[in-house]
């Protein structure tokens, strides 16, 4: 999963970034861009749909009604946003609905409460959020071993340090810098694909 931040995108167009992700292996683009009034969120989040139907999915993070207006195919909910049973009152089942957690006990009532998957993290340091000290793949080992849902290492995970997440338990990784930073938005995604497919074989 691609995590979108548009300050990293020095004069690219993220729909640009996005389609190249994609090409290198992204499976998911998540619209991450909080400061966004709602309707320069709701027209990116059309661009992107656009771009990316048929070859990967879109969700737009916490806002339902922007996701549900765009025709993305979910929404990711950070850990204090609405519940997911409220989300699926509004959007019914056919939304996926992701969330973010970072523990056990919120994976947990997550599962509970209907997300389709978790996103567990910061696994390690991470320039997306300043300050807060990394979880480490335990934390990605004991939610893997505590839910059934998919779970989704985030926070400072590259090619380089992807086989340890998935080897404690990850399904699969979400990032920011490892393809936002990137001259070569699709040969940095190629990288981490090929990366994680490898440790998927062992």
């Amino acid at each position: 999963m691609l995590i979108s931040d548009r300050t990293r995108l020095r004069g690219r167009k993220l729909e640009e970034v996005a389609s190249q992700a994609v090409d290198g292996g992204v499976h998911v683009v998540q619209l991450r861009e909080k400061d966004l009034p709602s309707r320069e969120l709701y027209e990116l989040a059309i661009t992107l749909h656009a771009v990316l139907r048929g070859r990967a999915l879109l969700l737009v993070n916490d806002r339902v009604d922007v996701a549900l207006a765009a025709g993305a195919d979910g929404v990711h909910l950070p850990e204090r946003s609405l519940p997911g049973k409220a989300v699926r009152e509004i959007a019914g089942d056919a939304c996926i609905v992701g969330r973010s957690v970072h523990s056990v006990e919120a994976a947990v009532q997550a599962e509970r409460d209907g997300a389709d998957f978790v996103e567990v993290g910061a696994v390690y340091e991470t320039a997306s959020k300043p300050g807060v000290t990394p979880a480490g793949v335990e934390l990605v080992r004991a939610v893997a071993d505590a839910v059934r849902l998919p779970v989704i290492a985030v926070g400072g995970v590259s090619a380089d340090n992807v086989g340890d997440v998935v080897r404690a338990g990850a399904d699969g990784v979400a990032v920011i810098g490892a393809i936002m930073d990137a001259d070569d938005p699709q040969w940095a995604a190629g990288r981490l694909r090929r990366a994680l497919d490898e440790a998927s074989l062992i």
